[in-house]
């Protein structure tokens, strides 16, 4: 199967190409920037040096289609849209990293990202991509929407809890945590290394994008669900920390009703002890840590996952595995 990334120089092209460069069922055939191209990949990142030495291509949409099967686009929000469009109807498989896909609904997407939808035929057909909900939608989809990173550390643990009614709904708080990398590779004033070393401070009070990303996802579990999120930035290069506070409506072990669901699901892992999850036990994995810790009608559930992977680009492997009908795990360990 042939391979094209879209937007081949940030961090989650970077992960992308580590991870296919292992799996045995696929082959790069084209990584693109508009910037840096007619240079070698591994001379931008010096790590993929006789791993992967593929040419940066321009992205000229006609010629790469040529020589692709499935894309994997790390665009900018906003400038997805094109080239989605474009593969899609070239019956590509077209797995999506930006934000431009997730919210299927257009007038919720323009109001968020204010700026217009041009390609709601596409988004129709679009799944949300977080495998271990929507498999069975993933199977054979050509359009996989890639979650949000904060979004999958939150939807994965209260997903569950919803769709049986057993936490209320609109009593729900994540306080979630990331590392520097989930703002992107475009240094910024606010990500300099000045600015976040020894430092740990809030952002996107009440105005976050992944707000109503996990709002609209969660309401598919349970109607007008409301999550009060707040973002932190941490003063770390990777790693996601989710810290979820609800009440539960039910008398019995959520943790058992965690469990249970995802018995079958190899890459949640739901702790059985009293242990508390870290980004330490997630980096560099496409895996997510959950605990969930009960008194009375009182819960916290301990989210983790790495940004750059299970909230990125391992996830959107992980989905095309899914779509293809390989092993799930295929290039992920």
């Amino acid at each position: 199967m042939r391979i094209g990334i879209i937007g081949a120089t940030g961090y989650t092209g970077f992960e992308l190409i580590k991870i296919l460069s292992r799996h045995k069922n696929v082959k790069i055939s084209a990584v693109t920037s508009d910037t840096s191209a007619g240079k070698k990949i591994s001379e931008i990142y010096p790590y993929l040096s006789n791993i992967c030495e593929n040419k940066l291509l321009p992205n000229n949409f006609e010629q790469i289609q040529e020589i692709v099967d499935v894309v994997f686009l790390c665009l900018p929000h906003g400038a997805s849209q094109e080239a989605a469009k474009y593969f899609f109807e070239k019956g590509k498989l077209v797995i999506d990293l930006s934000a431009d896909f997730r919210i299927t609904d257009a007038t919720l997407y323009e109001s968020v990202y204010k700026t217009k939808h041009n390609a709601v035929d596409v988004l129709a057909n679009s799944v949300y991509g977080i495998p271990e909900l929507f498999a069975e939608k993933i199977k054979g989809s050509k359009m996989i929407a890639n979650p949000g990173c904060y979004p999958t550390s939150v939807i994965l643990p209260l997903y569950p809890l919803l769709k049986d009614n057993l936490i209320e709904k609109n009593m729900i708080v994540a306080d979630s945590k990331s590392g520097v990398s989930g703002a992107g590779k475009t240094p910024s004033a606010k990500t300099h290394f000045c600015e976040t070393n020894e430092d740990f401070k809030p952002y996107g009070i009440f105005s976050h994008r992944h707000n109503p990303e996990i709002d609209f996802i969660l309401s598919d579990a349970s109607p007008q669900t409301h999550v009060i999120f707040t973002p932190h930035l941490l003063p770390v290069n990777r790693g996601i920390e989710s810290t979820i506070y609800l009440k539960k409506n039910c008398n019995f072990s959520l943790k058992n009703v965690l469990m249970d669901f995802y018995k079958d699901s190899f890459f949640v892992r739901i702790r059985k002890d009293d242990s508390i999850p870290s980004i330490k036990d997630v980096a560099m994995t496409n895996f997510v840590d959950i605990n969930i810790f009960e008194n009375g009608k009182n819960v916290i559930i301990v989210s983790c996952i790495d940004n750059l992977i299970k909230g990125a680009s391992g996830q959107a492997v992980q989905n095309m595995n899914i779509a293809l009908g390989f092993d799930e795990k295929e290039g992920l360990l």
